[in-house]
């Protein structure tokens, strides 16, 4: 049976996880507190783990696409290397947009990332891979940094990453379908590990650099 005025350690230690000083008080039996205590001590750790996983992988893979455009002018991040459009500075163009697109979702719901594939929409889509008149690499890459810090902060901060929202609809998504803040975070790693390698073809071919090897 636990004390009238259980020992400092112990009632810290409760009174710390949140549970009331009254509850500390009474006459419940040590180890069932012991094994909460353990438990939540537990979950709370499990989540950190995750969390800080998913914000070390992502700028683990940010750092290998910055590192495609490392020493560049605006011009040679606007070249085209290969017979594909894309180009350095417009990889870190789309990958910036992508993060803030579904930083969106995460907060609001659709209709991040979910407009029909009209005419005018593709071609906002196309563009988006593209360095615009005015654009500088510069500028490209601290907007980059804004879409990353706001992930980032959305992956430490939210109360649960499985709080979830309904898929816009989209002829690229499943009907009916909901992402989760988890699944959104794997969506957005996926594309920057995706986006790095296409950026290393892109930079080798331009002056033979490589992230890699």
């Amino acid at each position: 049976m636990l004390p009238a005025d259980p020992p400092a350690f112990f009632s810290e230690n409760v009174l710390g996880l949140g549970v009331p000083s009254n509850v500390a008080q009474c006459g419940q039996d040590l180890s069932a507190w012991a094994v909460m205590l353990v438990a939540m001590t537990t979950e709370r750790s499990d989540q950190h783990s995750e969390r800080t996983d998913l914000i070390d992988t992502l700028a683990k893979h940010r750092s290998f696409l910055r590192q495609t455009v490392k020493g560049l002018t605006d011009e040679q991040a606007a070249v085209r290397t290969t017979t594909s459009e894309l180009c350095l500075g417009g990889l870190i163009k789309h990958v910036s947009l992508v993060e803030q697109g579904w930083a969106d979702f995460i907060e609001q719901g659709a209709p991040a990332n979910g407009a029909a594939a009209d005419e005018e929409t593709t071609a906002v889509h196309a563009a988006g891979f593209r360095m615009s008149e005015g654009d500088t690499l510069a500028d490209l890459l601290d907007r980059y940094d804004q879409a990353a810090r706001r992930t980032d902060d959305l992956v430490t901060e939210l109360p649960s990453l499985d709080d979830s929202h309904p898929l816009p609809e989209a002829p690229w998504f499943e009907p009916g379908a909901r992402w989760s803040a988890r699944r959104v975070i794997l969506h957005i790693l996926a594309e920057t590990a995706q986006h790095a390698g296409h950026a290393d073809i892109i930079r080798e071919s331009l002056d033979g650099a490589k992230t890699m090897g």
